[in-house]
Parts: structure tokens; sequence; C-alpha cells
């Protein structure tokens, strides 16, 4: 129903403070997905690395950068232009690893600041699962902020979003280490 009485009916309430913007707020967090599929991305390997791997370069939000390298049997995923020397080049985790092919970009004011990655695992055949991979994506640098364990875990993807918006901005790569929460989202380190 709309109408002069409506409106009045929508001042009251907004008077009243219960009416719940539906836009964000300025500045609060947002996610934006894009898709990585190391399929539809350029294999750039340079030829040393053939044989113990391969690398990828895909696009992400607004046309960042994404680097994928394999090897090992484990992803390594860096950020931007200067992806190769990151800290996040060098990270990965330790068990026998994939990447999913969704990748969940925090932003804030149309800047990414922080990424989400499930990984999928498997420990030699032992045990499998999942595990969403934090990372910060700062001015100089990109690192993991924390690893957050899925299987079992309902609230995995919001507890992820939560340090995200909470730890990847004041996090230092230098000086911080990532921390690992458990399948009941509690921190296990």
């Amino acid at each position: 129903m709309t109408g002069p009485g409506s409106r009045t009916f929508a001042a009251i309430l907004a008077g009243a403070g219960l009416l719940v913007p539906t836009a964000p707020a300025a500045g609060a967090a947002e996610s934006a997905y894009t898709p990585l599929v190391l399929e539809k991305c350029d294999a750039v390997t340079p030829p040393a690395m053939a044989e113990q791997g391969a690398v990828f370069r895909c696009k992400g939000y607004g046309g960042m950068a994404v680097r994928v390298a394999e090897g090992d049997l484990r992803m390594f995923v860096s950020y931007g232009n200067r992806a190769r020397d990151q800290t996040a080049a060098r990270q990965t985790l330790p068990m026998f690893n994939t990447t999913g092919e969704t990748l969940e970009w925090r932003v804030e004011d149309g800047k990414p600041f922080a990424t989400i990655l499930r990984y999928h695992w498997d420990s030699d055949g032992l045990s499998k699962g999942s595990t969403l991979v934090v990372t910060k994506l700062g001015e100089t640098d990109a690192c993991h902020v924390a690893y957050v364990r899925a299987e079992a875990n309902p609230d995995a993807n919001r507890l992820a979003r939560e340090i995200a918006d909470k730890d990847a901005r004041r996090f230092s790569c230098e000086r911080d280490r990532p921390r690992t929460y458990g399948p009941g989202g509690q921190p296990v380190d």
C-alpha cells in the first residue's frame, strides 16, 4: 500500500527508530564473489617450473590479479601485481589440497581488504575436509590471517567473515601468526 498515509506511518516508525535501513551503512563491509576456475584462467607457468607444478593468472574483484600456483599437490594463492613476492605466495595448508571455485572478497567502500577461499584437503587418504582461508589484502603484502575448519561447522562462512572484518586490516604479515579455528568455531592454537 502506498500513498500519503503509508508515508506518514513510515515517518512515525522511522522517528521512533523502528525502521532498519535496507542499504548498507557507509563503510560497512560487504561480500563480492568472483569465480576461481583454473581452466578459465591464463596458464603462465614458467618453463623452469613446468615439471614441478603449474601457475595460473586469474581475474579477481575489480580486475585485481589472482595468482594460483600448484606445487607438491598443494595450492598457493596470492593477489595483485606483486603476487609472486607476497607472503601469501608461500602459504598453503600442510595437507594435499585444492581450491574451491568461488572467491569471496570482503569489500569496504569499493576496496577489497580480505578474501575468503575454501580449500578442500586430503590427509593421505586418512581424512578429508575443507578449510576456509582468510587472507589479508594489504597495500604492500598479502598473507593468511586465519584458517576456519568448515566440516561440522554450519557457521564457518559467517565466522570467516567476522574474522576478516575484525582482524584482516590490523594483521601484520611480518609479526602475526595465522590462527586456526576448529569445527566448533573455537581457536585451537
